[in-house]
């Protein structure tokens, strides 16, 4: 059974998240990746899977090592979809923001 995933599933899991923190500074070896990690290898090696098939890491064998990258296209993916809602709530801050000060200076 093929399972379709996507970036959203992906980074729905905290360990997954947490993959991504690691491998946005250098890219790394599973081995690097996993050490980070109180789990088994085995359950890092299916993490790396998922954001490789999501797209979010790309790997690159190097020798016997595969090293793992960031994408960033793939964050940017992200990111786009976030935006409007970060508007949103900095927009219902900064109201909020002026309504107490206006409370403030009221007293």
């Amino acid at each position: 059974m093929n399972i379709r995933r996507d970036v959203f599933q992906a980074v729905a899991d905290p360990t997954r998240r947490a993959i991504l923190m690691l491998v946005v500074s250098q890219s790394m070896t599973a081995g690097a990746i996993a050490s980070n990690f109180d789990t088994a290898r085995p359950t890092v090696s299916n993490h790396l899977k998922i954001l490789t098939e999501c797209e979010l890491l790309r790997k690159e064998q190097i020798g016997r090592e595969m090293i793992y990258h960031l994408n960033p296209q793939k964050m940017k993916e992200i990111a786009e979809f976030i935006e409007p809602f970060r508007k949103l709530w900095d927009d219902r801050f900064y109201k909020l923001e002026a309504i107490m000060k206006n409370y403030k200076s009221e007293k």
